[in-house]
């Protein structure tokens, strides 16, 4: 969904994993990466009776309708992204409903119109508060830590083709690969992304390593001054980890955080 894509995003970024696509494209758009997936997990959109203790709007919006709606657009998805899924793989499907035809029903449906073969619950679950249903688990507020939520799992049987090569342009991806930076007038700038990189080269840049104060300072972005750091751009670490760049024009540091992670409280 485009109104959480940025969130997704800026979660990966801190991660600091490249090997990750981050898109958000109607789930048809898969179809194109015909078998390229060993697994599949599908968050589908529900009617949320799992959810109608902690938000009361759930418990208004819900209605016998929305239920059979969400029903059909679950499937929909499933049937939409089931040719990326390779023979063999595994789906695994989850809702944050307590509804059978959302759930159990929609699992049965694709195991039979889609072809797979469901994995059975697991016993040894129930002794955790979980309640098995005939095709998964159910976890219900109040009986288990946290909201409402099922989940059941799906081994693909049917033939499937794959594509030859994966075109992740179709999918038009937010993030993909690794971000080093890119060129600004005379100048390349860095990408704050690629400071927090599992792939971070600490020869492309000096590190300052600074103490704790220094280091929530530069999270609530504010502007320093490190006398010891080389002129250019450093990368901030705290204990070896790097936190992000700044630019040390002499006088200060100008601080190159994105605002959107900066810690809001006062340090």
């Amino acid at each position: 969904m485009k109104a959480r894509v940025g969130v997704l995003d800026d979660n990966v970024a801190r991660w600091g994993d490249p090997n990750v696509v981050v898109t958000s494209v109607d789930p048809g758009a898969f179809a194109s990466l015909a078998g390229w997936f060993d697994i599949i997990v599908a968050d589908v959109p529900c009617s949320g009776e799992g959810m109608f203790r902690k938000d009361p709007r759930a418990r208004q919006e819900w209605s016998p309708a929305v239920v059979e709606l969400c029903a059909a657009r679950q499937r929909r998805i499933l049937a939409d992204v089931w040719p990326a899924l390779r023979e063999g793989g595994w789906l695994l499907y989850s809702t944050c409903t307590y509804e059978a035809a959302e759930n159990d029903d929609n699992l049965a449906w694709a195991a039979e119109t889609l072809g797979g073969e469901i994995l059975p619950p697991e016993a040894e679950f129930e002794e955790m508060g979980v309640r098995l249903t005939p095709h998964g688990h159910l976890l219900e507020a109040g009986v288990v830590p946290g909201e409402g939520q099922w989940a059941g799992a799906l081994q693909k049987t049917a033939p499937q083709r794959v594509s030859p090569r994966a075109d992740l342009a179709a999918l038009h991806p937010v993030r993909s690969g690794l971000r080093k930076g890119g060129q600004l007038g005379k100048e390349f700038l860095p990408d704050p992304d690629y400071a927090l990189s599992i792939k971070f080269d600490r020869e492309d840049y000096p590190c300052a390593d600074v103490d704790l104060p220094t280091a929530l300072r530069y999270l609530h972005r504010d502007a320093l001054v490190l006398p010891q750091a080389a002129p250019g751009y450093n990368v901030i670490t705290y204990l070896g980890h790097p936190l992000g760049f700044v630019k040390n024009i002499g006088s200060r540091c100008n601080n190159l955080l994105p605002k959107g992670r900066r810690i809001l409280m006062n340090v």
